[in-house]
């Protein structure tokens, strides 16, 4: 029995071509669309990439990028198919190449599936990249003569100031490492200070930013109940809730367009059934059925079970036989052009 069938007249086939053709153009669009959305995610990501760990972030801009491209060549050729497919003796040359274009069509919106759960589910590599990467950035900060780190302290001090943070989790990171040039006992310059990044402009009084735990060396000061005029956020979760919304707002996006590219082929798979029964039956004109599946999900499943598993036994005998026709039959001798054998010779006795 066929799954969710439909009868479409000659006037309705020609419609749904007509809409199909343009569908697919709008689908171009969308192509466009996730290939900008990579390039837009590329570019967000290797803006702060002295920030990150190495890690696969790249794979998902990579991925959009990829599918976009696709999706605009796959849609270009889907839309002259629908065009052509008003005229039913035009179908005929594209017979045998609607059903693989479908196939490849339908794997391809399963990519565009996993490229927009793919936006929401690297929160986690997200997060372990960025601790480690600001962990180190902040190691680095006081290197400014060191070749390929004297950036370092340049780009932390932008990330404070415009993201409003300070440190990776807060600002008492900052007392764990030595971020001035300096020498102590055991090799580390370590204090309660901040780097000037981490002051609150927004606070009235001058900032404190070294002794920030000494009471005595501030007039009026209690670091312990005083609201103190630094960042109390710290950038890892400032710069993982910006990436997380820009995410969220991709992998919304691109399900969107997974939908739309979905009902696309969906109206594809219909036109094609639909004229392939007008041929069948011989009139032009007359009315066809169209469906999704022309038998249920489990006779289809079942039926290209034993396809696979027919081919898979029709490789082994070929790879045993090493392509020889006549490793399956039995040997025969010739006894000369009668094909009488002779008789035995005589024992001695």
């Amino acid at each position: 029995m066929a799954v969710l069938p439909i009868k479409l007249t000659k006037t309705n086939r020609d419609k749904l071509a007509q809409v199909l053709w343009v569908l697919n153009w709008i689908s171009v669009v969308t192509g466009i669309i996730l290939f900008s959305l990579g390039i837009f995610l590329k570019v967000e990501i290797n803006k702060r990439q002295d920030l990150m760990a190495e890690s696969q972030l790249q794979s998902v801009p990579n991925m959009l990028i990829a599918v976009g491209l696709i999706a605009c060549v796959i849609n270009f050729l889907g839309g002259k198919i629908c065009y052509d497919c008003v005229d039913t003796n035009k179908f005929l040359r594209w017979k045998l190449v609607m059903l693989p274009y479908i196939i490849c069509t339908f794997f391809f919106t399963l990519s565009v599936l996993a490229g927009a759960l793919m936006c929401y589910s690297m929160h986690g590599q997200l997060e372990e990249a960025l601790t480690f990467g600001l962990r180190d950035a902040m190691r680095y900060y006081k290197d400014t003569d060191t070749p390929g780190r004297c950036f370092l302290k340049h780009t932390v001090d932008q990330l404070q100031i415009q993201f409003q943070c300070c440190g990776n989790e807060g600002y008492r990171d900052w007392f764990q490492i030595q971020w001035v040039i300096g020498s102590g006992k055991i090799g580390k310059y370590l204090m309660d200070g901040v780097p000037f990044s981490c002051c609150n402009v927004n606070s009235p009084r001058p900032c404190i930013q070294y002794q920030i735990t000494n009471n005595s060396a501030h007039f009026n000061y209690d670091y312990q109940t005083e609201e103190l005029n630094l960042w109390m956020r710290g950038c890892r979760q400032a710069l993982l809730d910006y990436y997380t919304n820009i995410m969220h707002s991709v992998g919304l996006t691109v399900l969107i367009i997974w939908l739309f590219e979905l009902s696309v082929l969906t109206g594809v798979r219909y036109l094609q059934t639909s004229l392939e029964n007008v041929l069948r039956q011989g009139d032009p004109e007359c009315e066809s059925d169209g469906w999704l599946l022309e038998n249920s999900f489990v006779e289809t499943a079942r039926s290209n079970f034993n396809i696979i598993k027919h081919l898979g036994k029709f490789n082994q005998i070929n790879i045993s036989s090493n392509g020889d026709p006549n490793i399956d039959k039995p040997p025969t001798a010739h006894y000369g052009p009668d094909n009488v054998p002779p008789k035995p010779l005589p024992m001695a006795s």
